[in-house]
């Protein structure tokens, strides 16, 4: 395999481990990236890197908290480091970082999660305030017997 797709390969591990520090599912992926660690020589033990990747998804959790993003790239740029040095030392091990990989994916058409903080500023609100995407069809106070859509009497 040549270093340009030892790479790529390296890039999208480093992305999968990071998008996987902020799910559910991020113990368990942690304990298969340190596993692969262990068996290729890059940090000590299992219990050694799993404490490395803890050390970074607590860095990246107060980050994503605090709207930093440069920390984000730090994060991600040391894991794709470390797999890229992981890789060129035993390239037999793309094998296996490719199946961990597919393993750590998430399922077609889920995105990783995102936290989102909204303030209100500006005066007092009298009413429900609701900021979304997409929340599909929703009445806030009680639809009109008859199925009409509502009018607002100020209008």
């Amino acid at each position: 395999m040549v270093e340009a797709e030892l790479m790529a390969l390296a890039a999208a591990g480093a992305t999968a481990v990071v998008q996987q520090m902020a799910t559910d599912s991020w113990t368990r992926a942690r304990d298969r990236v340190a596993a692969f660690f262990s068996r290729r020589g890059g940090g000590g033990t299992e219990d050694a890197v799993a404490g490395e990747l803890e050390t970074s998804r607590g860095e990246l959790t107060a980050a994503l908290a605090s709207g930093e993003e440069q920390t984000l790239t730090d994060v991600e740029a040391e894991w794709r480091t470390r797999l890229r040095r992981a890789l060129l030392a035993d390239p037999r091990a793309a094998a296996e970082l490719r199946a961990l990989l597919d393993e750590l994916a998430l399922p077609d058409g889920v995105q990783p999660p995102v936290n989102v903080r909204n303030s209100i500023t500006g005066g007092v609100q009298h009413g429900p305030v609701i900021q979304t995407g997409n929340l599909g069809s929703v009445t806030i106070g009680t639809p009109p017997a008859d199925g009409a859509p509502h009018q607002d009497p100020a209008t």
